[in-house]
């Protein structure tokens, strides 16, 4: 059964001063919702959700992904992707959107990136506070790209329901200067290529 759509959101933002010194590049942040129905709710402690996972996912994650890349195109750095299920769900309903090769992939994918998808999950209240983490795509050490996109939906998610999001970034954050990951670990005599120590 496909995903119960109630609404699609679309944020654009664009930011041209920083810190009162003027950007020469504006940078941006995309972000797109879907609200939609919780699949589990209502239900009690459902033990396998991968049937809706299967049923849901690819399809989230291909209007998603369409809808990021109709504004940035082929311009995209940036990405991440967060959910928030609304009170009457688990937060593993929330989690069991977007921790899916069937979802994250059709993104990842479209973008041809290296870096996993930065993530964050929630519950809450219709106007929850969504956090939608940003990494670079290809590189996850590059600091520059490292920045988080607040939004909320004043009547989503209601008790019934799952807020889907992917976001974006052209540009990393405005004025970055405070390095990247090599850098720190090469000072530190650190191994770049294993910083893990692994």
């Amino acid at each position: 059964m496909p995903a119960q759509i109630r609404r699609t959101l679309l944020r654009h933002q664009m930011t041209y001063e920083e810190g009162g010194k003027p950007l020469d590049t504006p940078t941006e942040l995309v972000a797109v919702l879907v609200i939609i129905r919780n699949p589990w709710f209502g239900r009690g402690f459902v033990d396998d959700l991968r049937p809706e996972i299967r049923d849901h996912a690819p399809e989230l994650g291909e209007l998603l992904t369409s809808m990021i890349l109709d504004v940035t195109g082929d311009r995209l750095e940036g990405y991440g992707k967060a959910s928030v299920v609304g009170m009457g769900g688990e937060i593993e309903h929330a989690q069991a959107m977007t921790h899916t090769l069937w979802f994250g992939n059709k993104y990842r994918n479209a973008v041809n990136a290296k870096s996993y998808l930065a993530f964050a999950n929630t519950r809450g209240a219709a106007g929850t506070s969504i956090m939608i983490p940003l990494m670079h795509k290809d590189d996850g050490g590059q600091r520059s790209h490292y920045q988080t996109f607040h939004l909320n939906v004043p009547d989503a998610p209601a008790e019934d329901e799952i807020i889907v999001a992917l976001g974006a970034s052209i540009g990393g954050h405005p004025h970055h200067r405070i390095g990247n990951r090599y850098v720190d670990l090469e000072e530190m005599g650190g191994d770049v290529d294993n910083p893990a120590g692994v």
